[in-house]
């Protein structure tokens, strides 16, 4: 089974064998694509809506590798999704990789060279140069802004 991201519908990547993806894949498609996923809709594609606690737990993979303010919550679905049926997740998309990586989810790219390594991210401060582990607007201790570190 593959869970399929926007990225499959836009790129007409072809799949063998059953696939799945979420209902907020359809509304992030346009034109062409929309008729590929309806078309693979009609011909036995299962729109499967996650449980509540694999979205859990992508969220609180997301957060520890700070990924999380990157996700959408289609893409935090996708990766649900795929811990819940035991799948391969489909995407280009970088932080979903890594995020899947760190919950032992196989991914497959579409058009791009898939990640390497997972990574962890902290946030740095603009002006003072402090590190934080989470994200926020500005730093606490200056103010400056915060910006994504590896």
């Amino acid at each position: 089974m593959r869970v399929l991201d926007a990225s499959a519908f836009i790129r007409e990547h072809a799949v063998d064998g059953p696939t799945a993806t979420v209902p907020g894949v359809r509304e992030e498609l346009t034109q062409r694509s929309v008729y590929r996923f309806d078309a693979l809709s009609g011909g036995g594609m299962r729109v499967h809506a996650p449980s509540d606690t694999s979205l859990d737990r992508v969220r609180r993979a997301a957060t520890e590798s700070g990924d999380r303010e990157v996700l959408s919550e289609t893409d935090v679905s996708l990766v649900a999704a795929a811990l819940d049926l035991d799948a391969t997740l489909v995407t280009d998309d970088y932080a979903m990789q890594n995020v899947a990586s760190r919950l032992d989810v196989p991914v497959e790219s579409i058009e791009r060279e898939g990640i390497t390594e997972e990574r962890a991210w902290r946030f740095q401060c603009t002006g003072c140069g402090r590190t934080f582990d989470d994200d926020a607007d500005r730093c606490p201790i200056c103010g400056s802004e915060l910006t994504r570190k590896r």
